[in-house]
């Protein structure tokens, strides 16, 4: 398949009512691109946060969405026959690094399964353009700053072995039929209605309640925090066709639990009371993405610095408190 439809007129985008793909329709809305947007709401966490976003797109004419899972073959069939598509940008995954060690059959059917029935889908309807959400977390044990050239072979949670299966089944698809495809490893993304089992959105729920903080390990592991509306930027400029090509989406500056506690604190004005708890075998002691690729294949870099976006996080929050006040950060299941 060669390359037909770009820019795109019509982009099917599964997780729309994500956290990341709710900023991503809007960059495409800005570009005079339709969305057909699927999602199969779940409650992984608590679903106001999903429903806000979604009320939010649907005020866009050129906004249509279907809820749905991309398990369900027959379901997401039905959107394709009734839809002319020119593009798909999966975002719909399960996600959640330690939920993965507890319930890893769900990341698998969704992850994979779900691409799967995407690339098929796409072959068949003649659809030459994938761009898929990836992870840092595939970089475990890896050098530093992560480039895209590294093997990735040694996965520490099923969610990683999960989006490295779909990575690989997409390099088939590549391969035999010749689907373009973008494969976006993000570098924990943040901002206003995040993810609220999310470090940013829970050291701001907590401070601000003062409530007590839990840092699992000692507060000293970084993390490359990349705010939404760069993360969004970046999956829409991947439409661009490049064949098959993993870039990294990241901050390229980590910044240690215990600043982005210090960076809460000041902006909200409170101190933070820290419980340590014992430090997770699924986490990663640092990321940090090489983002030269980013640059020079899809002219791509970060704007928003952490003490920015930061700051936008927290206006929304204090904006939205009236129904944030209830949203559960615990999520053990």
């Amino acid at each position: 398949m060669a390359s037909a439809h770009y820019p795109p007129a019509t982009v099917l985008l599964t997780g729309a009512a994500g956290f990341i793909g709710w900023e991503t329709a809007r960059r495409l809305f800005d570009r005079g691109i339709r969305v057909v947007g699927v999602d199969n709401l779940n409650d992984y966490y608590d679903v106001k946060l999903k429903l806000h976003r979604l009320d939010d797109l649907q005020q866009y004419a050129a906004f249509s969405f279907h809820k749905i899972d991309i398990e369900d073959r027959s379901a997401l069939e039905e959107v394709f026959q009734k839809n002319r598509i020119d593009a798909v940008i999966n975002l719909a995954a399960r996600a959640g690094v330690r939920y993965s060690v507890e319930n890893p059959y769900v990341y698998i059917s969704t992850n994979v399964q779900g691409t799967l029935n995407l690339l098929e889908l796409m072959r068949n309807y003649k659809i030459d353009k994938l761009v898929l959400a990836s992870t840092s977390s595939l970089y475990a044990g890896q050098q530093m700053p992560f480039s895209e050239s590294l093997p990735v072979n040694t996965p520490i949670s099923p969610y990683a072995a999960s989006k490295k299966a779909a990575e690989a089944i997409c390099y088939t698809y590549h391969h035999l039929f010749g689907t373009d495809v973008s494969i976006l490893r993000y570098f924990t993304v943040y901002g206003p209605a995040g993810r609220p089992d999310m470090s940013p959105f829970r050291f701001i729920q907590w401070i601000s309640k003062g409530n007590e903080v839990a840092v699992y390990g000692d507060g000293s592991q970084k993390r490359d925090f990349t705010y939404v509306t760069d993360i969004a930027e970046g999956t829409v400029k991947a439409l661009k066709p490049v064949g098959y090509e993993i870039i990294n989406l990241g901050n390229s500056q980590p910044h240690s639990l215990h600043q982005l506690i210090t960076l809460v604190e000041d902006t909200l004005g409170k101190k933070a009371r820290v419980n340590y708890l014992p430090f997770q075998k699924t986490d990663m002691e640092v990321t940090w993405a090489d983002i030269a690729k980013a640059s020079r294949l899809i002219g791509w870099k970060p704007r928003v610095t952490l003490e920015e976006g930061i700051k936008l996080t927290i206006d929304w929050h204090r904006a939205n408190q009236h129904w944030l006040r209830h949203i559960a950060t615990d999520l053990s299941k």
